[in-house]
């Protein structure tokens, strides 16, 4: 148990001093995290709307700081290239990112094509019954993504690494509220990315 929560700290830490350098990007993991705690709550009774919850709010503001926010130059504070944080990414790098918002993108078109699933399903008659379906979908999608990481992470590493990850990835929202709460108070005093980025220092969180 002590390896495992060690190795636990470690991915979060890197996770956070690799990719979270942006206070956008910061307070958009914010946003996303409680509107994942929101969803965590809802799942319970209906994981449709949970997924949508989490896939139309949580992800896409979570992402869109990562692609669009996050600094992508050569990180002086951890003397890493971006190319080197992507070779290294325990999780879902920004390549396997994209290729993961793929498939989310392309989730509502199966009952479109195919309203059954395989016989799976009973065809939509209405468009919130066919919403609910796409909700389900990005459900499975997500358990998908999440199993199919770790099974990979096995393979390559070893088991440990994977139920950490997973565990990380689970956890996430609940870490990244205790992280990022003070960011959108910096972002409104004009400070665009953490001051060690350009070699000042700044004190390491918690969780470190």
């Amino acid at each position: 148990m002590h390896a495992f929560l060690d190795m636990l700290r470690t991915q979060r830490w890197d996770d956070h001093r690799y990719y979270h350098h942006s206070r956008i990007n910061q307070t958009l993991h914010l946003i996303s995290a409680t509107t994942f705690l929101v969803a965590y709550g809802i799942l319970f009774f209906d994981p449709a709307v949970a997924a949508l919850i989490g896939w139309l709010i949580a992800m896409t503001t979570r992402q869109s700081g990562h692609f669009f926010f996050e600094p992508k130059c050569y990180d002086h504070i951890n003397e890493a290239s971006h190319a080197y944080k992507e070779e290294v990414k325990v999780g879902y790098n920004l390549f396997r990112k994209w290729v993961l918002m793929g498939f989310w993108a392309l989730t509502p078109l199966v009952p479109l094509v195919d309203p059954t699933l395989f016989g799976l399903y009973e065809p939509h008659q209405t468009f919130m019954q066919y919403v609910r379906q796409v909700g389900l979908l990005w459900f499975w999608l997500a358990v998908a993504g999440v199993i199919f990481r770790v099974i990979q992470l096995i393979f390559i590493e070893d088991w440990m690494t994977g139920l950490v990850w997973a565990t990380k990835i689970l956890t996430d929202p609940f870490n990244d509220v205790k992280l990022y709460y003070r960011a959108p108070g910096r972002l409104l005093k004009g400070e665009l990315v953490t001051p060690g980025i350009f070699g000042q220092s700044e004190e390491e969180p918690a969780a470190h």
